[in-house]
């Protein structure tokens, strides 16, 4: 082990404790899956799941135990390319389209590999990692953290493809009603925007720097299934000069006449959730919705999308009462996935965890019911193509002050 220092054994039980914590999460959140559920990619942008309980231990083997902790040997070699997702710079990757077809190595196979990367994680923690090599552990926790969230939004896609609507868990995906809108004013002048440096943040929150916003409201609220209806029976979808033009050409070329998951029913509206096939609630948060179809709903409404800055300063709300924000949904910003003022992604094959992106994605902020405990925060920036509908999205409104 290189540069390894002993910690006290409050810091390594504290490790320990979050490291089992995170990797627990994830075996409970395939839990209620089968084998076979486990297997299916019902489109290029899904893994299986199976695939993503892999993909964490990849991680750590990778970044960490391959070139931190002396003797380790690869549980098999062949997962250095299986389950390596975007990294270049650390070898060959299998395609991401083709996840699906991988029936072996089987789920049993996936959980005795993390099995054996989780004892020799544990030998790596108790013996005392270098500082460089604990930033990575917490980079790793995190990266599993997010890959927790999407085998939600995964397996919701693979099982809505299924007639049968099954039920992932029935507390899975609780309904929640929207509470009365309210307009929330914002001041304008120079603001900070981004990540402080206390505590954990990838580097895409970072650097801090100062942002010029004119004063501005924000709703309360995220919108509701109910004013989503109504812009669909007053022909949201058929206008096209709600729409811009990509946005126009995918509701055309992909036939949408409704949120993702959305069925018109004889009676009514249902949606597909986690927990089965239900009728909409209209006062429950829109979700799956595409940057596209957030921008069309906001200018139908005579309002606009928030920038990112206006979403943060909302947040946080220096001086004021910060705005509840971290919802249901993760929610759209008028801003495209760009690098802050400054920005340098890291050194090495971690640096591509973000910065690489940075083009033709839209920025969300906030969280969602499957965002992990402790992982959201006011300068978290998630990013989607703008056409994107299976993750946890939705829309919160803003309009100018003036």
């Amino acid at each position: 082990m290189s540069s390894a220092r002993r910690p006290s054994s409050t810091e390594a039980e504290a490790r320990l404790a979050r490291f089992r914590g995170v990797r627990t999460a994830s075996a409970r959140l395939a839990a209620p899956l089968s084998a076979e559920d486990c297997q299916v990619q019902s489109m290029p942008d899904v893994s299986p799941t199976k695939w993503h309980l892999a993909h964490g231990s990849w991680f750590f083997e990778t970044f960490l135990l391959v070139p931190h902790l002396g003797g380790y040997a690869r549980f098999d070699p062949a997962y250095e390319v299986l389950f390596n997702s975007y990294y270049v710079g650390v070898g060959d990757r299998y395609p991401r389209p083709a996840r699906g077809l991988l029936s072996r190595p089987s789920l049993d196979d996936i959980l005795a590999y993390r099995r054996h990367v989780d004892v020799a994680m544990e030998r790596l923690i108790e013996g005392g990692p270098s500082a460089a090599a604990a930033e990575l552990i917490e980079l790793g926790l995190q990266h599993e953290q997010q890959h927790q969230e999407l085998i939600l939004m995964d397996i919701k896609h693979v099982l809505s493809c299924n007639p049968a609507d099954p039920v992932y868990s029935g507390a899975a995906e609780p309904p929640v009603a929207a509470p009365a809108l309210a307009w929330i004013d914002q001041p304008g002048g120079l603001h900070q925007i981004g990540h402080a440096g206390a505590g954990f943040a990838f580097d895409n929150e970072a650097p801090r720097h100062r942002a010029w916003l004119d004063p501005f409201r924000i709703a309360s609220r995220l919108v509701t299934a109910g004013e989503y209806g109504a812009f669909i029976a007053d022909g949201g979808y058929r206008t096209p000069g709600l729409w811009l033009s990509d946005g126009w050409d995918a509701v055309v070329r992909e036939g949408w006449e409704a949120p993702l998951y959305w069925r018109r029913e004889a009676d009514g509206w249902t949606r597909f959730t986690l927990a089965g096939r239900r009728t909409l609630d209209p006062d429950e948060p829109v979700l799956h919705v595409s940057y596209y179809e957030a921008d069309a709903f906001a200018r139908w409404a005579g309002r606009r999308l928030p920038t990112e800055a206006e979403w943060e300063v909302a947040a946080t709300a220096e001086g004021g009462r910060p705005v509840q924000l971290c919802d249901v949904a993760w929610q759209w910003t008028a801003s495209p996935y760009t690098g802050y003022p400054g920005f340098r992604p890291a050194a090495g094959a971690v640096g591509e965890y973000n910065g690489k992106f940075m083009v033709n994605q839209m920025t969300l902020r906030g969280a969602s019911f499957a965002t992990p405990e402790g992982h959201a925060r006011a300068t978290y920036r998630n990013f989607f193509p703008p056409h994107a509908r299976w993750m946890f999205a939705g829309i919160r409104l803003a309009e100018d002050a003036g």
